[in-house]
C-alpha cells in the first residue's frame, strides 16, 4: 500500500474542518472566539422553566399529539427572542421543559395559552369590590375605520390604554347559560340595564363543572345562591346595604371556585371582584360560543358577548410603531376572518340589537369591543366605524412585551393550556464549575490510556497517543461546526459520551496490535504482518463500531433532552475514530513496520511476539567469550 495517499485525505479532512470553524458564515470575533463550541445550560447558566399541562378545568391530561403541537408551538415562540440553541421538550404525559443556555429570563408568557378572542362588551360594572354603586368605567381606547384606499391601519386604541401589555397565562373553560329570566332579583340593579344579550348560547353543562358548582353552592349557602341565581343585574349595595351581608360568601371563593360559576353570577354578585377573576385557572374563559366575563385594568368588570372573531382569523402579527411612536401590534386577518371582523366592528358601531347597555358605551356612545387574551383584556377600544382593513391591538406595550404578543398569536394558541412549575435560574458560576470538572474528567480519562498504552505497547502507545490526538481535534472541530449550522449544544452529557468512546477507541487498538502479535508469531515478518495483521482485524473493528454507533442511534431516536446529548456525542466520536483508524492508524503502522526500532522487542512493544535475532556469521553470542 501506498500510506502517504491516506495520510494526504486525512490531511485535507482537517483543512477542510477547519476553514469552516474559522472562516464559515458563522465565525466571528478573533480566534479564540471562533474556537469555542456552543455550549449548553448546565456548562455556561441559564434558565430552566417547567411547565404542567391541563386540557380543561376538569385536570383531564391533554393527549400525546396536542402536547407534541403544544412544545412546537413554544419552541418556536422561544425561538422568535433569537435563541435558537434553546431546548424544548416534553417530559411525562403532562410537562414540557424549558432549557435556555446563557441568559436569565422570564419565559413563563411562552407557556401563555394565546387564546385571542375578540368580544364585545355588553355591560360594564365595578370589579373593585367597594360597597357603591356600579360605576361606568372610562373607555380605555378607541378605534376608527381605515381611510380609504390606504393601505395603513388605522389606529385601535387611545395612546395611554389602562392595561398593560403582557397578559398572564391563560385558559379554557367556561361559560353556562344564563339563568332563567323568570327568577326574581333580590337586590335592586338599575332599571335600564337590559337582559343578557340574545346573542348567548345555551349550552350542556359538564357534569364535571356542575358537581363543582354543588360544591360552591353548599359553602356559600342556599341564601346567598338563590339570590345571586336571581340577579339579572349587578346588585346595587349603594342602595341597599344589607345585601353586601348577603353576597359576602362570594367574596372567600377561591379563583377556581369562582371559575366555575355561571358568567351571569360572576358579572352581577358585587362580591366577586377583579382580584378573582383575574387569578382564575388556565381556561376558564376559552369557549367563544359562551358569553364571557373579564376585568381591564383590574377594576372594571365586563360582561362579554359570544367572541365573533378569533385568533384563527388572524393571519399574521407584528410589533410596529404606530404614528404617535408607541408601540402596537398589528393584525392581519384572514379572507374569512376580515369579514367576521368587519361584521362585528359593524355591529358594534350600530350597536345592533342594543347588545350593548349604557355602562358599557365608549365616550362617543358607541359600544366598545374587547381583545381578550386567555383570561384578560388587553384592550378594550371604542368602534368609530367599519373596519374593513388590518386593525392593531394597543396597550402599555414597549419593544419585549409587543413582540412577545405578536409572536404569541403569530405562531397560534396553545392546544392545551399550562401551569408554570418551577423556574431555576443556573448560574454562570456553577456552569463553570461543571465543564471544568468534565474537561478534567476527560483529560484524565485520556492521560490513563496513554499511560496504560506507552506501559504495555511501548513504541506502539506513540501510535495510540497520536491516533487520540487527531480523533481529539476532529471532534472538536466537528462541534464547533455543528453548533454553527444545526444549533447542537455541548453538555455534560455530550462531554460523558465523548469520554466513554475513548473506550470504544482503546478497544480497535488492542485487536489490531493482538492480531498483530498472532501474525509475527506464526513466523512472519513484521513488514508482511502489519497488512494481515490490518486486514483480519478490520472487520472486527468494523462490526464492534458499528454495534456502538447503532446504540447511540438507537438511543438518541428515543430519549429526550441531555440523554439526546450524550447519544450524539457518542456517535459522533465513534465515526470519527473510524475515520481516524482508516486514514491514519492503519497508514502509520506500515510506515513503522519499515523501520528498525520496530523489530526490537524492548522499542516496539511486541515483545515475546518477535522472534531473537539471528547471530552474524562469525560471532558469538556472548561477547566475553569472544574476547577470551
Amino acid at each position: 500500500m501506498r500510506p502517504g495517499r491516506q495520510l494526504a485525505v486525512l490531511g485535507f479532512i482537517f483543512v477542510v474542518l477547519y476553514s469552516l470553524v474559522f472562516f464559515s458564515g458563522g465565525a466571528s470575533g478573533g480566534w479564540k472566539d471562533r474556537l469555542e463550541p456552543r455550549l449548553g445550560l448546565d456548562l455556561i447558566g441559564g434558565t430552566r422553566l417547567t411547565l404542567e399541562a391541563t386540557n380543561s378545568i376538569d385536570g383531564k391530561p391533554p393527549t400525546s399529539a396536542n402536547l407534541e403541537e403544544a412544545r412546537q408551538i413554544i419552541e418556536s415562540r422561544v425561538n422568535a427572542y433569537g435563541v435558537a440553541e434553546a431546548e424544548v421538550v416534553t417530559e411525562g404525559n403532562r410537562n414540557i421543559v424549558i432549557s435556555l443556555p446563557g441568559e436569565n429570563r422570564d419565559l413563563t408568557d411562552v407557556g401563555s395559552a394565546a387564546e385571542l378572542r375578540f368580544r364585545k362588551v355588553l355591560k360594564a360594572a365595578d370589579g373593585s369590590g367597594a360597597v357603591a354603586a356600579p360605576a361606568t368605567p372610562a373607555p380605555s381606547g378607541s378605534a376608527s375605520p381605515a381611510p380609504s384606499g390606504s393601505a395603513s391601519p388605522a389606529p385601535s386604541g387611545s395612546a395611554s390604554p389602562k392595561v398593560s401589555g403582557s397578559p398572564s397565562a391563560g385558559g379554557q373553560g367556561g361559560g353556562a347559560p344564563a339563568p332563567s329570566a323568570s327568577a326574581t332579583p333580590s337586590g335592586s340593579a338599575s332599571p335600564s340595564a337590559p337582559a343578557a344579550s340574545p346573542s348567548a348560547s345555551e349550552a350542556p353543562v359538564p357534569q364535571s363543572i356542575e358537581e363543582q358548582r354543588k360544591a360552591v353552592e353548599k359553602k356559600v349557602g342556599a341564601a346567598a345562591w338563590a339570590a345571586a341565581s336571581g340577579l339579572q343585574a349587578p346588585a346595587d349595595l349603594g342602595t341597599n346595604p344589607a345585601l353586601a351581608e348577603t353576597f359576602k360568601p362570594f367574596g372567600t371563593l377561591s379563583p377556581q371556585e369562582v371559575a366555575v360559576l355561571t358568567p351571569q353570577m360572576q358579572f352581577n354578585v358585587p362580591t366577586i371582584t377583579c382580584a378573582q377573576l383575574d387569578k382564575r385557572p388556565p381556561a376558564s374563559i376559552k369557549d367563544e360560543k359562551q358569553q364571557a366575563v373579564a376585568c381591564e385594568g383590574g377594576a372594571a368588570k365586563y360582561l362579554l358577548d359570544q367572541a365573533k372573531v378569533v385568533g384563527t382569523d388572524v393571519k399574521d402579527a407584528n410589533a410596529v410603531l404606530d404614528q404617535a411612536s408607541t408601540w402596537v401590534v398589528s393584525l392581519n386577518f384572514t379572507g374569512d376572518g376580515q369579514s367576521k371582523w368587519t361584521e362585528l366592528t359593524r355591529e358594534a358601531f350600530n350597536n345592533t340589537g342594543g347588545g350593548c347597555d349604557q355602562t358599557a358605551l365608549g365616550q362617543d356612545g358607541k359600544c366598545r369591543v374587547a381583545v381578550v387574551l386567555d383570561n384578560e383584556i388587553v384592550s378594550s377600544p371604542e368602534i368609530q366605524g367599519v373596519l374593513t382593513g388590518d386593525s392593531q391591538i394597543t396597550g402599555s406595550f414597549d419593544n419585549t412585551s409587543a413582540n412577545a404578543l405578536a409572536s404569541q398569536l403569530r405562531y397560534g394558541a396553545l392546544p392545551v393550556t399550562f401551569v408554570p412549575q418551577e423556574q431555576q435560574n443556573v448560574t454562570a458560576t456553577l456552569g463553570d464549575s461543571h465543564l471544568r470538572a468534565g474537561l478534567l474528567a476527560a483529560g484524565i480519562g485520556m492521560l490513563l490510556v496513554i499511560i496504560y498504552s506507552f506501559f504495555y505497547y511501548r513504541l506502539l502507545g506513540s501510535v495510540i497517543f497520536l491516533s487520540l490526538v487527531l480523533s481529539a481535534l476532529l471532534v472538536f472541530g466537528a462541534l464547533v461546526v455543528l453548533g454553527r449550522s444545526i444549533g447542537f449544544t455541548l453538555t455534560l452529557a455530550g462531554i460523558a459520551g465523548m469520554i466513554v468512546s475513548l473506550g470504544v477507541a482503546a478497544d480497535s487498538f488492542v485487536i489490531y496490535f493482538e492480531r498483530l502479535k498472532d501474525e509475527i508469531r506464526e513466523g512472519r515478518s513484521p513488514r508482511s504482518a502489519v497488512p494481515r495483521a490490518w486486514i483480519r482485524a478490520r472487520r472486527t473493528i468494523i462490526s464492534a463500531n458499528a454495534i456502538t454507533l447503532m446504540s447511540a442511534v438507537v438511543l438518541y431516536i428515543v430519549s429526550v433532552g441531555t440523554v439526546k446529548g450524550f447519544a450524539f456525542a457518542l456517535g459522533l466520536a465513534t465515526v470519527l475514530d473510524l475515520v481516524v483508524v482508516f486514514l491514519f492508524r492503519h497508514p502509520i503502522m506500515t510506515m513503522f513496520a519499515r523501520t528498525p526500532a520496530f523489530l526490537s522487542p524492548r522499542v516496539s512493544g511486541l515483545g515475546r511476539a518477535l522472534p531473537p535475532r539471528t547471530a552474524e556469521p562469525g560471532t558469538a553470542r556472548n561477547p566475553r567469550v569472544k574476547e577470551a
